[in-house]
């Protein structure tokens, strides 16, 4: 079986300033301070943030199976904005999963502002077809929302002063 799933976040912020937290490692590296019940630990295995890089996530207990999983960036493309990973390794993998592949694109509008679009594709084997009912974007709604504020945040928003990691 296979599916595939996005969501898309209007952000008031620039595609530029978005993208330099989803273009590199910083994503992950914010991940577990500001959404520590989605991510609880980042860790580059393999490379720099960009492609090849080899990431091992884990991720906070709760679900037998998702200790944590390694992705691979397989694209980043720092002219439109688009980042492509492939988990190589357990998560979604030890549960019948044949792939499991995130796409980020933060599209740039006409008034300044950008849409955070995150994509998921992925493929079950039909005897494990009941666990894509793990597959959802509201994850990736959340770490859009967090990182939208943490950047307003950095920026010294008008909603208080700079925050610190």
């Amino acid at each position: 079986m296979k599916g595939s799933l996005y969501h898309e976040l209007k952000s008031d912020l620039p595609a530029a300033e978005v993208w330099e937290v989803y273009g590199g490692l910083l994503l992950g590296q914010l991940i577990p301070q500001l959404l520590p019940d989605v991510l609880s630990e980042f860790e580059v295995v393999v490379g720099d943030g960009g492609v090849g890089t080899v990431l091992r996530l884990t991720f906070p207990p709760g679900i037998p199976g998702l200790e944590y999983q390694k992705e691979k960036f397989i694209k980043i493309d720092n002219e439109n904005f688009v980042k492509e990973a492939i988990v190589i390794e357990g998560g979604l993998l030890n549960l019948g999963f044949l792939k499991y592949f995130v796409r980020f694109e933060i599209v740039g509008n006409a008034d300044n502002t950008s849409t955070i679009r995150s994509t998921v594709e992925y493929e079950v084997e039909d005897e494990h077809t009941g666990n894509a009912a793990f597959v959802t974007t509201s994850t990736f709604a959340r770490i859009a929302e967090a990182i939208t504020k943490y950047i307003k945040a950095q920026k010294g928003d008008e909603k208080g002063p700079k925050q610190t990691l």
